[in-house]
């Protein structure tokens, strides 16, 4: 029966241990490990119910694991759940981020079968017993500190972190802001499009306000044209001349009125 190169310590939980006899010594329901190095050491089952007692075994007496049973060789050590009560451990220890928020708690985590050497941990937002909660991966180079049921990471949030596995929550939590930040992009697009064609409609709007400008100009060009055509000298020939226009009108009337 091989044993996988690493293993998750929610593997290990809930297995049966049965040694080289056959004995079934009950679940595994904690690990035995040493926190100032990311180690594990061992694990605690308990044979019975009924009794304070526990077994703790090394990491190097796992022989075999399938799905529900733990094989070992060799002797266990005796010890009772106060004792092992005040064992260092950073299972379910909380998590803070470098504003000393809390964040969660820790979950779970990954080891070397062979030596014991964590890998990373695995946190969680709430309290990790519970069935569907996300995951993210910690790394031990995130850690700046820890503590008997702490630990400080050089993190703001859990979003900075790679995800493992996510909840439904997490999961459209996620969608949505891929949503949110699509619809911001397409809202973003829309207006450098907008802004676009109104810069073009005000350019337009000059062009023909230009075009326009210029034939009213080339207008009063003709015009004055017109007036350096009729060769007129001076302004009082000009005005005497349109009271000789005036004057030949007023005759014309008189002589089209049959009363006069």
């Amino acid at each position: 029966m091989s044993i996988p190169t690493k293993l998750l310590l929610s593997n290990l939980l809930k297995h049966n241990v049965r040694c080289e006899n056959g004995i079934d010594h009950g679940p595994v329901i904690s690990p035995w490990m040493h926190p100032p190095v990311h180690r594990i050491l061992g694990w605690v089952n308990r044979p019975s119910n009924l009794r304070m007692e526990r077994e703790v075994w090394r990491l190097d007496q796992l022989k075999g694991i399938n799905d529900h049973e733990v094989y070992v060789k060799g002797l266990c050590s005796f010890s009772d759940e106060q004792t092992l009560e005040r064992f260092p451990t950073l299972m379910h220890a909380n998590v803070f981020n470098r504003n000393g928020q809390k964040l969660g708690l820790i979950a779970d985590f990954l080891f070397e079968s062979k030596n014991g050497n964590i890998q990373y941990y695995l946190v969680s937002r709430s309290n990790p017993l519970i069935p569907g909660t996300s995951r993210w991966r910690l790394s031990i180079s995130k850690i700046s500190d820890k503590q008997p049921g702490s630990i400080s990471c050089d993190i703001d949030t859990f979003e900075d972190l790679p995800i493992q596995k996510a909840s439904i929550k997490e999961e459209f939590l996620i969608k949505s802001r891929k949503w949110k930040t699509q619809f911001h992009d397409l809202t973003d697009n829309a207006s450098d499009r907008l802004e676009g064609w109104i810069d073009d409609q005000i350019i337009e709007t000059k062009d023909e306000f230009d075009d326009e400008s210029d034939e009213i100009r080339n207008d009063f060009d003709s015009y004055d044209d017109w007036i350096d055509n009729l060769d007129i000298d001076s302004s009082e020939e000009f005005n005497r001349m349109n009271k000789r226009k005036r004057n030949n009108n007023l005759t014309n009337e008189r002589d089209l009125d049959p009363w006069i």
